[in-house]
C-alpha cells in the first residue's frame, strides 16, 4: 500500500532530549550530565510503569516525578518553582539540526507527531521550535491514558488522520517505539543516531563508564524483541528517498 502519512516520534527523533543539559547544569552546577541522563531514563521507566499499573498521569507529572527521583539519588532538592523551571526545558528542546529541512522536503505527505508528551507540552514545543507549520497533527497519547508502546496509543494515528496502518510510515530513534510501532502494523524507519560500531568503540575505551555512555547503550540501540524496522537510516534527511520504497 502506498505511504500516505509519515508519523514521527518527538523526543529523541525530531527533538534532542540532551538539550535539557543547559537547564540541569544551570540549576545544579557540576551535576548536569548525571541529571540529564538519569532523568530521561526514569522518565521513560515511569511512563511504562504507570501504563502497567493502570495509574496514568500525564507526561508532565511523569517528567516532574522522574526529576525528583533523580535529584534524590545524589541528595539534591529543588523547590516547586525550580522544579517547574527545569521541567519547562522540555518545552524548548532543540530540534536536531536536520529536522526542519527534512520536514520541508516531505511536504507531499501528511505529516504528524505521535508522542508520549502531554498536549500542553507538545503544543508549546512545536510552537516554540516553529515546526508546527509543517505538521497536520500533533497527537498525544494522553487521549488513551497510556504510553507507547501500548498498542492503543498507535491507534490514535488512524483515529486522527483516517489512514490505515499499512499506509503509515512511522519514524523513531527509540528502540521501544520502533518495536511497538512495527508490532502494531506500521511501516517503520529507525533513525540510528549512534551506530553499534561507535558504541562498541566508546565502551572499549577503558576506565569508568559514565552516565552518558550508559544512556547511549540502553536507549540508542535496537531492542531484541523480534520486531525489526523496515529501514534504518542515519539522518532524517534520508527519508525523502526512503519513504517511496516502503510503500
Amino acid at each position: 500500500m502506498t505511504i500516505k502519512a509519515i508519523v514521527f516520534d518527538a523526543y529523541g527523533t525530531l527533538y534532542d532530549v540532551q538539550s535539557v543539559a543547559s537547564a540541569t547544569e544551570a540549576a545544579f552546577p557540576g551535576h548536569g550530565e548525571y541529571i540529564t541522563q538519569v532523568w530521561r531514563q526514569k522518565q521513560l521507566e515511569y511512563s511504562w510503569l504507570r501504563s502497567l499499573m493502570g495509574r496514568y498521569e500525564d507526561f508532565r507529572a511523569v517528567t516532574r516525578d522522574s526529576l525528583n527521583y533523580t535529584l534524590s539519588t545524589i541528595g539534591l532538592q529543588a523547590d516547586a518553582t525550580l522544579l517547574d523551571r527545569i521541567v519547562d526545558a522540555y518545552n524548548t528542546l532543540s530540534p536536531y539540526p536536520e529536522t526542519e529541512q527534512a520536514l520541508g522536503l516531505l511536504g507531499d505527505y501528511r505529516l504528524a507527531i505521535l508522542s508520549n508528551g502531554s498536549p500542553d507540552m507538545l503544543d508549546a514545543l512545536v510552537r516554540n521550535s516553529g515546526l508546527d507549520r509543517y505538521l497536520e497533527a500533533v497527537i498525544s497519547v494522553d487521549a488513551k491514558r497510556a504510553y507507547k508502546p501500548d498498542p492503543r496509543t498507535y491507534e490514535l494515528v488512524q483515529e486522527r488522520l483516517g489512514v490505515e496502518p499499512e499506509a503509515v510510515a512511522f519514524v523513531s530513534s527509540n528502540g521501544f517505539d520502533v518495536a511497538g510501532a512495527k508490532s502494531f502494523g506500521f511501516k517503520v524507519a529507525r533513525i540510528e543516531r549512534v551506530t553499534p560500531a561507535a558504541l562498541r568503540q566508546e565502551l572499549a575505551g577503558g576506565g569508568p563508564i559514565g552516565p552518558a555512555t550508559t544512556f547511549r547503550a540502553l536507549r540508542t540501540q535496537p531492542e531484541a524483541l523480534g520486531f525489526t524496522p523496515d529501514a534504518v537510516v542515519g539522518s532524517l534527511l534520508a527519508l525523502p528517498d526512503l519513504i517511496s520504497s516502503l510503500g
